[in-house]
């Protein structure tokens, strides 16, 4: 169980190129923060960096789980960890249905195998808690996925994996106002189960509107310029980021 993130003058190349230039960060169970900013400041670097993405160069600073670094683990040692990333943009995979993958992972983080049959309804009251169909369990992960049905997907491995900290990288594109609420409550209700500690980047204030903050980090260039609670998120609202 991991109960504290903490960033200590991280930078991170990515391709070579400086895109992080000393973030310090540190996010305790439970809490919600969010970081806000205008478009290539680095906000989902700073996730994919937590994760220690491989395409991701920490060359300056600390990134720690609980006093452990993170980069010094591969990506399913972080997720071991506790540690959930739901995907911007969530890649497809032909040829393996949702519940085997669902079923898999969950096995790889737990470190446990659950038998077939509970797994099986365990999905199925999680679809149902999304208002996904149940044909949804036999499709292969994101292939012909509409923008939402990604989405919902990334919350329904949420709702079953349960970590202690969720990182999400623009949840909110592309949903309308139904699934937008739809998902945020069911993030909050894993939240209330399980004091999940939460990470989200995101462009707009809608989401926050459900999910409110109690820490806003403002990114640009590759830094944290301001910091503050959910006042803040209300002046970007009417100002923007300038």
């Amino acid at each position: 169980m991991t109960e504290i993130i903490e960033l200590k003058d991280v930078h991170v190349k990515v391709q070579g190129k400086d895109i992080l230039k000393g973030i310090n960060l540190k996010v305790n169970k439970g809490e919600v923060h969010v970081i806000m900013g205008p478009n290539g400041a680095g906000k989902s670097t700073v996730l994919n960096s937590i994760m220690n993405h491989p395409t991701y160069e920490v060359t300056q600073g600390e990134i720690l789980l609980d006093n452990e670094l993170s980069n010094e683990l591969d990506v399913n040692e972080v997720a071991q960890k506790g540690i959930f990333m739901c995907f911007q943009s969530p890649i497809e995979i032909d040829g393996v249905t949702m519940v085997n993958f669902l079923r898999t992972s969950y096995n790889a983080i737990k470190g446990e195998e659950m038998k077939m049959a509970p797994f099986h309804k365990l999905v199925k009251e999680k679809m149902k808690e999304l208002n996904m169909d149940p044909s949804f369990r036999t499709r292969s992960v994101n292939v012909g996925f509409s923008g939402g049905e990604k989405k919902r997907s990334e919350i329904l491995q949420l709702s079953i994996i349960e970590p202690d900290f969720a990182l999400l990288d623009e949840l909110d594109s592309g949903l309308d106002v139904d699934a937008l609420k739809l998902l945020s409550e069911q993030i909050l209700k894993i939240k209330e189960k399980t004091n999940m500690g939460i990470i989200l980047v995101t462009h707009h204030s809608k989401i926050l509107k459900y999910l409110k903050p109690d820490f806003v980090h403002v990114l640009k260039a590759g830094q944290i310029v301001e910091e503050g609670g959910f006042e803040l998120v209300e002046r970007i609202e009417g100002e923007g980021f300038n």
